[in-house]
C-alpha cells in the first residue's frame, strides 16, 4: 500500500510539474513587425531560404512572388518557380490584410475565388521582419511551422543576411532548417557564397 502511495505521489509531481517545465522551453509567441506599407511591398520579390515545405517539393530554384495591389485591402499574388525539367510552374492567389491599412497579417488563398467562404483555405502570412529599405523581409506565421526569406534581388546583401538570420533565431526560428534557392544566373547561389 505505502509503495502504492509513493508511485501516485510520484506521478503527482511529474505530471503537475510536466507542463510546467515544457512551457518554459517554448518560444514566446511569434509577433509580425509593428507596421507594414503594403503599398511600398508590392512588386516582385525573389525567395533567398525557405524552410521545406510540401506544397512546394516540385521547386528547384528561380522562385519569386509578385505582388499588385488589387483594392479594398486585397492584392493580386503571383508565385513561380523552376521545376526539375525546367518548366516555370505559376501559381495565382490573392492575399487580404486582416487589420488595419498598415497591419502586417495577412491571409492568402490558391484556392479558387468560389472556394474563398472556407476558412481554410486562407493561410496565415506574417510579416515578421522587414529592413527599412523594404529589401529583405522574412515572412511566417504564428506556428512558426513556415519560413520564406524574400529578398528584392536574387542575392541579398551578406551582412543583412546575417543581421536577419540573428533576428529569426531571436524570434525562436530554427534558421538551420532554412534550405536555400538557387537563382539561374545568379552569380553565388547562396547568401554569402563566396
Amino acid at each position: 500500500m505505502r509503495h502504492l502511495a509513493l508511485t501516485a505521489a510520484l506521478l503527482a509531481i511529474v505530471l503537475h510539474s510536466g507542463p510546467a517545465a515544457s512551457d518554459a522551453s517554448k518560444p514566446a509567441p511569434l509577433i509580425p513587425i509593428e507596421a507594414l506599407d503594403v503599398p511600398r511591398y508590392m512588386g516582385r520579390w525573389y525567395e533567398v531560404a525557405k524552410f521545406p515545405n510540401w506544397f512546394q517539393r516540385q521547386c528547384v530554384g528561380d522562385t519569386s512572388a509578385e505582388y499588385r495591389l488589387l483594392g479594398e485591402g486585397r492584392v493580386s499574388v503571383l508565385n513561380r518557380c523552376r521545376r526539375e525539367s525546367g518548366r516555370i510552374d505559376e501559381a495565382v492567389g490573392e492575399a487580404r490584410q486582416i487589420g488595419a491599412a498598415d497591419s502586417p497579417r495577412l491571409q492568402v488563398r490558391f484556392a479558387p475565388e468560389w472556394l474563398s467562404f472556407l476558412p481554410f483555405v486562407w493561410g496565415r502570412y506574417w510579416v515578421i521582419d522587414i529592413d527599412t529599405g523594404y529589401s529583405l523581409v522574412a515572412v511566417s506565421e504564428p506556428g512558426r511551422e513556415y519560413l520564406w526569406v524574400l529578398s528584392r534581388t536574387p542575392r541579398p546583401d551578406v551582412e543583412a543576411y546575417g543581421r536577419l538570420l540573428e533576428r529569426l533565431k531571436a524570434k525562436g526560428l530554427d534558421v538551420s532548417r532554412l534550405e536555400t534557392t538557387p537563382h539561374t544566373g545568379a552569380a553565388d547561389q547562396a547568401p554569402g557564397a563566396k
